[in-house]
Formats: structure tokens, C-alpha cells, sequence
């Protein structure tokens, strides 16, 4: 048996930046032959994701799969949400059969999974969500939006959580948690900076966590 056989082949779902992404990437390299999990693609919901750019640099596949991209300009411009969500679900679940993914990372990734994907990788996906659910999750709750609502909520802390992915929106069972303090004075930006390297520990802990 090779080596990258004893890997969990994992693929990875983003939206924008990527600095999740990068620190998965970045242990991966670190540790070689002793990481326990392989990249094997990179799929974005939009063609503007940086992140596509650090898989590129990192030599790992990336595919888009946009609501416009599966279902084509028109289908999608006419299409509900629940049908865009199906359509890029079912496009991202044959991306996965495709490279044989064996788990799938939600590394800000935001559209909300839906269909046979959750019934085929059940208890094989895990998602980073930027506060302590079940606090401040569900529909409409990511990126700033949720360290505006801890700030506007006048919580003492804060932080990420590394959760497996179910039908409902953020709700599925908690793997690991990391918390920062909420500081006086704090902007979503300032609270964003102080949680961003706990995601970037967590979302790793959480892929090894699953590899084994």
C-alpha cells in the first residue's frame, strides 16, 4: 500500500479568500508522508474566489461549481435558491466521486448543502463556523455578519467552531471549539483578526480529527 493510500482524500469547498484553505494546505506540506489527509481538490461556489489561486499554487485541481456554471446563465438566472443549492450540491457530489474524495472540508464555503451529498458523506463533512454555535449560526450568519451580531449581542467571547455538516444550517454535531475574548472597543474587523489563527488551528485539528 502507498503511502497516500493510508491518506484521507479530502476535498475542499471555499468561497473567498482562502486563508483556511492555506493553513490546510500549509500542514499538509509541512508534515509530508506523516499527514494523515491528502488535498485532492479544491471546489468554489464562485469564479472570483481567491482561494483558487492557492490551490493553483499549491498544484492541487480546482473546480467551480457556480449556480451559472452547472445549471447554465438562464437555467440559473430563473432558478429558487433551494434549486441553485441542489444543482451546485449534486455538481460538487459528482466533483467528489470524480477525485475520489473520501471527506469534504466546508472552508468558507456558503451555499448550503442540500440533497443526496448529505446522505452519501454523512458524518464525512465538517464546516468552520466563526463563532461558538449554536450561538450566532444558520442562514444568512457568515463572515462579518456574524462578528457584527456577537458585538451588537454585547457577548464576552467569541470564537470558531469545527461542526459535521447535516441538513440543517449550521446544526450539526460540535467537534471542537477554540474562544477568544471579546474586547472592549472591538470592530467585526479587530474580533475577525484575533479568531482568524484560532480557525486556522481548528479546521486542521478538525480534518485530522476526522482522518482518524
Amino acid at each position: 500500500m502507498r503511502m497516500s493510500d493510508k491518506k484521507l482524500k479530502t476535498a475542499v469547498l471555499v468561497s473567498g479568500g482562502g486563508t483556511n484553505l492555506q493553513a490546510l494546505i500549509d500542514y499538509q506540506q509541512s508534515k509530508g508522508d506523516e499527514c494523515p489527509y491528502e488535498i485532492v481538490c479544491v471546489i468554489s461556489d464562485t469564479k472570483k474566489a481567491y482561494a483558487l489561486e492557492r490551490a493553483a499554487k499549491a498544484g492541487i485541481p480546482s473546480v467551480i461549481c457556480s449556480p451559472y456554471a452547472v445549471m447554465g446563465q438562464e437555467a440559473a438566472k430563473a432558478a429558487t435558491r433551494d434549486e441553485k443549492r441542489l444543482a451546485v450540491s449534486n455538481a460538487v457530489l459528482a466533483e467528489c466521486h470524480k477525485f475520489q474524495a473520501q471527506a469534504i472540508v466546508q472552508a468558507g464555503w456558503l451555499t448550503v448543502l442540500a440533497g443526496d451529498i448529505l446522505r452519501e458523506y454523512e458524518g464525512k463533512i465538517i464546516n468552520l463556523h466563526p463563532a461558538l454555535l449554536p450561538k450566532f449560526g444558520g442562514v444568512g450568519m457568515w463572515g462579518h455578519h456574524v462578528h457584527e451580531a456577537v458585538l451588537a449581542a454585547g457577548e464576552k467571547e467569541s470564537g470558531c467552531t469545527i461542526h459535521l455538516v447535516s441538513a440543517e444550517c449550521d446544526g450539526g454535531k460540535i467537534l471542537i471549539q477554540k474562544k477568544v475574548p471579546v474586547m472592549p472597543g472591538d470592530t467585526p474587523d479587530s474580533l475577525y483578526e484575533r479568531i482568524a489563527p484560532q480557525e486556522h488551528e481548528a479546521i486542521v485539528e478538525g480534518l485530522c480529527l476526522l482522518a482518524k
